[in-house]
């Protein structure tokens, strides 16, 4: 059992920058790997970022590398998203999963999700 919050969504304009945060309680931390999804309307679910157990690896879709960072803290149970650079083309939902293995960008292989937090990027 793992239960995730994400938190740290909101509105900001083109140009600005949001982190988002991801409470876990109910298991051992450190010994998930997690990522970082996202859903914009109408789309599907889709990639962002995924980190190792260990924080030692970590691994970015295409269309966000090189502004948004992920980390975690597992002292704290929590892992984050710096977003930075932000675009319209950022806003959706932006959930984070867990999975006890190797990070993946496979959301399929993900076992626990947060309820999503929502991203608005204005122009």
């Amino acid at each position: 059992q793992v239960q995730l919050v994400e938190s740290g969504g909101g509105l900001v304009q083109a140009g600005g920058s949001l982190r988002l945060s991801c409470a876990a309680s109910g298991r051992t931390f450190s010994s998930y790997a997690m990522g970082w999804f996202r859903q914009a309307p109408g789309k599907e679910r889709e990639f962002v970022a995924a980190i190792s157990w260990s924080g030692g690896s970590t691994y970015y879709a295409d269309s966000v590398k090189g502004r948004f960072t992920i980390s975690r803290d597992n002292a704290k149970n929590t892992v984050y998203l710096q977003m930075n650079s932000l675009k319209p083309e950022d806003t959706a939902v932006f959930y984070c999963a867990a999975r006890f293995g190797y990070a993946t960008s496979r959301g399929d292989e993900y076992n626990y999700w947060g309820q999503g937090t929502q991203v608005t990027v204005s122009s």
